[in-house]
């Protein structure tokens, strides 16, 4: 049974998790589809689903294993090693899915689909859920959060790159110059969510 105190925590942690701690836009991690997928809007938005799919996954996993495998046999030195395998055999899991039901989405999303393995944001989630503290619960809806908040950067930095397209800047910043800096203007913003949730649910 949830009590007030209990949801009033898991909200602060979900809003916190979209908007002031986005591991994209905040922490930097997932740095990589994030500039390689956000061309399209469906390419990123796939790929957002995809993360928030193997995040979650990679929590459910990764959480027991480290709490009642790991931990109790002294092996938490392990940590890193044991989630990088799960994280990977999640992501093989996606993409059979994906290339049997969906596979033009499989199509679009092409090398950067088995880069979610090496996504630093998914490996930071488990490990920072964690590092963290987090129950169980607390754990699923960061992780929850934590992919929303990257699809939510996923979608917002590919409406602000068919701006760019069609934009003129000057010969030296064409290409990934001009990309780098909106993706730091869109950073920016996000530093401006310093302090709502708390702030919010109070």
């Amino acid at each position: 049974m949830f009590t007030p105190e209990m949801l009033k925590s898991l909200a602060v942690i979900l809003v916190s998790s979209v908007l002031v701690n986005n591991y994209v836009l905040n922490k930097f991690l997932g740095i990589c589809p994030f500039l390689g997928v956000s061309k399209k809007l469906d390419q990123a938005t796939g790929m957002g689903l995809a993360v928030i799919f193997v995040m979650l996954a990679a929590t459910a996993a990764t959480w027991p294993i480290y709490t009642y495998i790991l931990l109790p046999n002294k092996l938490a030195y392990m940590q890193t090693i044991v989630f990088i395998l799960v994280i990977a055999a999640l992501v093989q899991f996606v993409e059979i899915v994906l290339k049997k039901y969906i596979p033009s989405l499989h199509k679009s999303l092409g090398v950067y689909l088995p880069l979610i393995t090496t996504n630093c944001a998914v490996l930071g989630v488990a490990i920072n859920n964690i590092n963290d503290g987090y129950t169980f619960i607390e754990s699923m809806v960061s992780s929850l959060g934590c992919g929303l908040g990257f699809l939510l950067a996923m979608v917002i930095f590919s409406g602000v790159r068919s701006r760019l397209e069609n934009s003129n800047p000057p010969e030296s910043f064409k290409g990934l110059p001009i990309t780098l800096v909106a993706a730091a203007i869109v950073s920016l913003a996000f530093f401006g969510f310093a302090g709502v949730a708390e702030n919010l649910f109070a």
